[in-house]
């Protein structure tokens, strides 16, 4: 991280008020709030027991400071939890001996995922939230090869030196970006996209899809006032078009939709629109239940 932004976070850091986003690392403390509550569940979709240990009572303070929005923020990070789990697992399975998780936050997937002892798993985030992660896990011992690197991820060539560099050995790499594309411009996220493709061992990315239908939503006022300091910035025209466009062909989407009907988790929505669903014609509800999820990606353009 340049020195000057580095120091731009930690007075954020210092500053903000209890309930505020001080800047996008405490989006991470945010996301794994509700990870730690669905935990606790009898009927939890997953286990994910270390992420209480990380967020403490600041991620209760941030959710609760969201009011009705934190709602369908929380479905969404459990729902894409689920997603990204088994994608990474089914990929494992079909030979991908790494995992490069950019933005990795306070992800505890090396921790808690049934992983083989020899799997390659790379953290990179911004020193400050890489230096509360190493301090808060220093007792707890991952299931993998694991490798956690502070990094300002935005600074393209410490980027693609990071990229080329680290574990030189695996041949078979999926690249996980989950809460990362969001806060980046069409800009950034073109230069990532030519960095992971320019790397023949980076067979996959997983990232975030939403449908423009949803941009309304998180452009929200009373949204967007609490997300002043990690405001959201990709609104592509149409977000699978995007990445085909940089290099990236979507090998499958899986929706947030799919994943909460199956655990019987609806979508928190209003009474008043749940009865519009009911009478929308099937093909508009099947589009609204295709709003967001995450998206597999390969390499190059797509077969024809």
């Amino acid at each position: 991280m340049k020195r000057a932004s580095y120091f731009k976070v930690a007075i954020c850091w210092r500053m903000a008020s209890p309930a505020q986003i001080r800047d996008v690392t405490d989006t991470a403390i945010w996301v794994a709030h509700y990870r730690a509550r669905e935990s606790e569940r009898v009927d939890a979709m997953f286990r994910d027991p270390l992420a209480k240990v990380l967020t403490g009572e600041r991620g209760e303070q941030i959710a609760r400071s969201f009011g009705r929005f934190s709602r369908y923020t929380e479905w969404t990070v459990l729902t894409r939890t689920v997603i990204i789990d088994e994608f990474i697992t089914e990929a494992i399975r079909d030979g991908v001996d790494a995992v490069f998780n950019l933005g990795a936050g306070l992800d505890t997937r090396p921790y808690r995922m049934e992983l083989p002892p020899s799997f390659r798993w790379l953290e990179a985030d911004f020193p400050p939230m890489v230096e509360y992660k190493n301090k808060m896990l220093r007792d707890h011992s991952p299931r993998c090869r694991l490798l956690r690197v502070g990094v300002d991820l935005s600074d393209p060539v410490a980027r693609r030196g990071l990229l080329a560099s680290t574990f030189p050995e695996a041949n078979k790499v999926l690249v996980l970006t989950e809460g990362v594309v969001p806060y980046l411009t069409e800009e950034q996220v073109a230069g990532l996209a030519a960095d992971l493709a320019s790397q023949p061992r980076f067979a996959f990315w997983l990232a975030e899809y939403f449908s423009p239908r949803v941009y309304p939503y998180l452009r929200a006022a009373a949204r967007t006032r609490r997300m002043v300091n990690a405001p959201f910035r990709f609104f592509p025209r149409e977000c699978v078009e995007y990445f085909r466009k940089h290099g990236w062909t979507e090998k499958e989407i899986r929706y947030s939709s799919s994943v909460g009907q199956r655990f019987g988790r609806r979508p928190p929505m209003p009474w008043w629109g749940r009865m519009l669903m009911s009478f929308a014609r099937p093909e508009v509800s099947e589009q609204i239940k295709r709003t967001s999820g995450f998206m597999l990606m390969t390499p190059g353009a797509p077969l024809n």
